[in-house]
């Protein structure tokens, strides 16, 4: 499939044909329904002896990819474009791990994505073995992907107070709802008013699917009420929490742009901190949250807060600034 951007800036999918001279066929818009009718215009190659990657990679964006969740699809499709570039017309009996081991070394200069592609892979390595493409063992078995130092910023009050300073509304509103939640950005954006039910903000991630109840109690009890009113200030009605300047709903674009702008102002206004806050991401609020909890409340109360199954998952990826321990007199 071939995307392409109109004048009105919708993206539209094409399929060619292989006929002299080439034909182009329409697949809409909506890159689902394109999957599916390129599929139907092009059989998905049965399981032989002579499968290629190419050939599971075909199946694999047809019946796997589209149960994933749109953030998580987005970075597979990406991800399989390395690897097909690498394994394309590859047997897939003739791929071995030291091909693996390859793939991660000529993709050294970008550790976190070559991680990932090899992660792709061997998912899709599993799919073929239960779609009869092959009988052989992963080839990613035993292969250790790039070594990653763990994210350490720890985003202080002061350096919150900074940015929060030069922000817009709008950017307000998400900080704090991301921070007072402990929600990733993707999750906090999609939050509507339908969500506030009995006195809970209802969330069920994106990513894990995980539902959680979080209480309106607090602050977060009085940004709820600051959201209505400052909503309340447009005529344009909708459910989302997180509105721009003209009360439509803010996009993930927009919010990038606005934390961007908002982290500049502040370095320019506050240079003894211009540092620490030119190296706050966004999501390090998720991060901030976890380690103010777990202060507060303990790990465990931290981690049901991010809607982690294991609290390991919380200390090793979420807290930044270590346990509080007493001296040894």
């Amino acid at each position: 499939m071939h995307p392409r951007t109109q004048r009105s800036g919708r993206v539209y999918y094409y399929m060619y044909t292989k006929d002299k001279p080439r034909k182009e066929i329409p697949l809409g818009p909506d890159f689902i329904l394109a999957l599916r009718k390129y599929a139907e215009l092009n059989i998905v190659v049965e399981p032989t002896a002579g499968a290629t990657f190419s050939d599971v990679q075909k199946r694999y964006l047809v019946e796997a990819v589209p149960k994933l969740a749109v953030s998580s699809a987005r970075m597979y499709r990406s991800d399989i474009k390395h690897l097909l570039a690498a394994f394309h017309e590859a047997p897939l009996d003739q791929i071995k791990p030291m091909h693996i081991r390859q793939f991660l070394d000529d993709h050294a200069d970008k550790p976190t994505t070559a991680n990932r592609c090899k992660r792709v892979f061997s998912t899709m390595w599993n799919h073929a073995r239960g779609w009869g493409y092959t009988d052989l063992p992963n080839p990613c078995e035993g292969i250790q992907g790039h070594s990653l130092a763990k994210r350490t910023v720890y985003i202080t009050d002061e350096v919150f107070a900074a940015v929060r300073k030069h922000a817009s509304a709008p950017l307000i509103d998400a900080m704090d709802l991301a921070y007072l939640t402990g929600q990733r950005p993707a999750d906090a954006l999609r939050m509507t008013e339908r969500d506030i039910v009995d006195g809970y903000l209802i969330i069920t991630q994106q990513k894990t699917k995980q539902p959680l109840r979080i209480t309106i109690t607090g602050e977060l009890a009085k940004l709820m009420e600051r959201i209505q009113m400052r909503k309340a200030t447009h005529k344009v009605v909708t459910g989302a929490l997180l509105t721009n300047m003209h009360g439509k709903r803010l996009t993930a674009p927009a919010l990038r742009t606005q934390f961007d702008a908002a982290k500049k102002r502040a370095a320019e206004h506050t240079p003894e901190l211009a540092q620490e806050i030119m190296e706050f991401w966004f999501y390090d609020l998720r991060a901030k949250a976890a380690d103010d909890t777990s202060d507060d409340r303990g790990d465990q109360a931290a981690s049901d807060l991010l809607g982690h199954d294991s609290v390991k998952t919380t200390q090793r990826h979420y807290l930044r600034r270590g346990k509080i321990v007493a001296p040894t007199k």
